[in-house]
């Protein structure tokens, strides 16, 4: 089989292809670059690349939700992405395409329609993503991550599969500690925080946490990860605060760009609170993890989607929701304080264990190879 798998959501798209039967020829189709205007290389390159998976990079253009100076050459840039993925799939002349939402997803899917190449699409979201309502109309058959999704789709062609999720298992036993680490962990009686914006990093919380690192390190080791934005430079302002903290101070301070997929159980397994954004990839996984977390979404998320995503892990009773605006350094501190001396009270719940398939991937599989098998009907 050849199969095309669009990228924009990296966590699902990497455990399907981790599924594959071995003799599966895969391109995957997604962006090279983290940010419109940023130069910095997306960790979804680096990770399939480094797998070796063939990228295709496709300056797909997007309707931004908030207007800055990229939003025009962004929706110009529309027109060039469907041609550039009409003659990328008439080379490749895939057998179906996979799509995990998100704006590259959208040129793609339209240039697989006209040349008559099946589509299977996933939901990850509780409800239904922008593009994911539109590229519905031309897919064969649409996979969805919650029973809530049901209703925004044809019920004839929607399949409840689940969100999939990486092996962990697999990762912690493959993760090298003492490169992840750089070192043994010091003080393995301090509680450890993870910190991350997701892949491409979080200015806001990047920029929170500079503000109060040496309080953090006084009662924790703390694994940040900032992301690679060349805009803002977070990391590399970050890197030169590390290097004045004190000796201690300074081993307990784990600064990364990114943590590879191959790495990111045993970040898990290490952690006993997470603060992260919340986006529904990182719910799942934290979820799936039984990893208590504070978790900030996005402000300006689409149809507040991130918002619905932390409520609905506070509600499972793992964690607390705090909104971007009203979150300051004193109020971070005290929360961060609070929940590791009440841990045990966001220990997870039997009924959130119900909630995971961790067979998702193979569902998703299937319903790929069904679709392929029946193009001809």
């Amino acid at each position: 089989m050849k199969l095309v798998i669009i990228g924009g959501h990296l966590a699902p798209a990497l455990a399907v292809i981790d599924n594959l039967s071995k003799d599966t020829q895969v391109l995957f189709i997604g962006r090279k670059h983290t940010f419109e205007g940023d130069k910095a290389i997306s960790l979804e390159y680096n990770t399939i690349t480094a797998r070796h998976v063939r990228f295709a990079d496709i300056v797909a253009g997007r309707l931004q939700r908030k207007f800055t100076k990229h939003t025009i050459p962004s929706l110009l840039k529309i027109p060039c992405g469907f041609f550039q993925s009409f003659f990328i799939l008439r080379a490749f002349k895939p057998d179906i395409v996979l799509g995990f939402g998100g704006y590259v997803s959208l040129p793609v899917i339209l240039s697989s329609f006209i040349l008559r190449i099946p589509i299977v699409i996933h939901e990850q979201t509780q409800g239904v993503g922008l593009c994911n309502r539109i590229v519905s109309l031309f897919a064969k058959k649409i996979c969805i991550s919650w029973e809530s999704s049901r209703k925004f789709f044809p019920q004839n062609k929607t399949v409840l599969t689940g969100n999939p999720i990486r092996n962990f298992q697999l990762s912690i036993q493959r993760a090298p500690q003492d490169r992840l680490f750089n070192s043994q962990l010091p003080n393995k009686d301090l509680p450890i925080i993870y910190i991350t914006g997701g892949s491409s990093g979080s200015h806001f919380i990047n920029t929170m946490v500079e503000g109060c690192i040496k309080e953090l390190l006084e009662q924790f080791i703390v694994i940040h990860q900032t992301g690679d934005s060349k805009s803002y430079q977070d990391f590399d302002r970050l890197k030169n605060l590390r290097e004045v903290l004190s000796k201690i101070l300074k081993s307990r301070y784990i600064l990364k760009k990114f943590i590879s997929p191959n790495d990111i159980g045993l970040v898990l397994q290490k952690a006993d609170l997470v603060v992260a954004r919340s986006g529904i990839n990182t719910v799942t996984e934290l979820i799936a993890f039984k990893k208590p977390a504070i978790l900030i979404p996005i402000a300006f998320s689409q149809n507040n989607e991130q918002l619905k995503n932390a409520l609905f892990f506070k509600s499972l009773g793992l964690g607390e929701v705090v909104t971007q605006e009203f979150l300051d350094k004193a109020h971070f501190l005290q929360k961060v304080k609070d929940m590791v001396n009440n841990i045990n009270k966001y220990k997870i719940k039997d009924k959130s264990n119900a909630l995971i398939n961790k067979n998702a991937a193979q569902a998703i599989i299937e319903v790929v190879e069904y679709a392929t098998k029946s193009k001809e009907d």
